[in-house]
């Protein structure tokens, strides 16, 4: 599979009119093509079953600089695979595009492509604190869309524990910052960890509820009330 036939097959799923809403919507200026979300799926799952862990690693960087919208999610898509191995190239590639980040479609997809290499081998948390100190939004907010797989387990173990709580301390130091997409991902780890450790979400608000803006307190504290919590 060569780039080149890659982009064909994106350009081929398009449908007519749809570039126009979705560069709209997702408030892009670089070039859309109007595919829809189940035709790219169906295109990266027949591209991750033909080629081989280096291939798929090769064509998502090549699509990546493209800086083609779709071509975009394809490249996080060929990367999203719990079992890749070896997968040292892949969770180098997917670090090295965290700058560019500039939207929350293309960061999200990436950063769920990077949630499977952080389970696989957790001690890569190191690298990603490091983006807690980025003057880059979208890298800061990377740090916690790309840990929210520590909000979901119900048994966690120690080392998950710790790195929850390491998380928790970076959605802290957040607490301050006054960017929209910010306080929306400090929201959103919180609203999801008080699935399964409302103890936690509790504490934290306790020490920064005061502080968080008001639309991200009650994201947060969204399933309170289906817990029997009072906040």
């Amino acid at each position: 599979m060569t780039l080149d036939e890659a982009l064909s097959a994106l350009r081929a799923a398009a449908e007519p009119g749809r570039a126009e809403q979705m560069a709209q919507y997702h408030k892009q200026t670089r070039e859309v093509l109007g595919v829809p979300n189940p035709a790219t799926n169906d295109l990266t799952k027949a591209w991750r079953q033909a080629l081989s862990v280096d291939e798929r690693v090769h064509l998502a960087g090549a699509l990546w600089a493209t800086d083609v919208f779709e071509a975009r999610i394809a490249a996080a898509k060929l990367l999203t695979q719990a079992r890749l191995r070896p997968d040292a190239e892949a969770w180098s590639l997917i670090a090295s595009w965290v700058p560019d980040f500039d939207s929350w479609a293309i960061a999200d997809h990436a950063c769920m492509a990077g949630q499977k290499r952080l389970i696989a081998d957790p001690m890569r948390v190191d690298e990603v604190e490091g983006w807690t100190r980025s003057e880059h939004m979208w890298t800061r907010r990377a740090a916690l869309v790309i840990t929210l797989p520590w909000t979901k387990q119900n048994h966690p173990k120690p080392l998950d524990l710790e790195i929850r709580d390491r998380v928790l301390g970076w959605a802290g130091g957040y607490v301050s910052d006054p960017d929209w997409f910010i306080q929306k991902a400090v929201a959103w780890w919180l609203r999801e960890l008080s699935k399964h450790d409302a103890e936690r979400v509790v504490g934290f608000l306790d020490t920064y509820g005061d502080a968080m803006k008001p639309f991200a307190r009650k994201e947060a504290t969204k399933h309170f009330g289906k817990l029997g919590i009072s906040q």
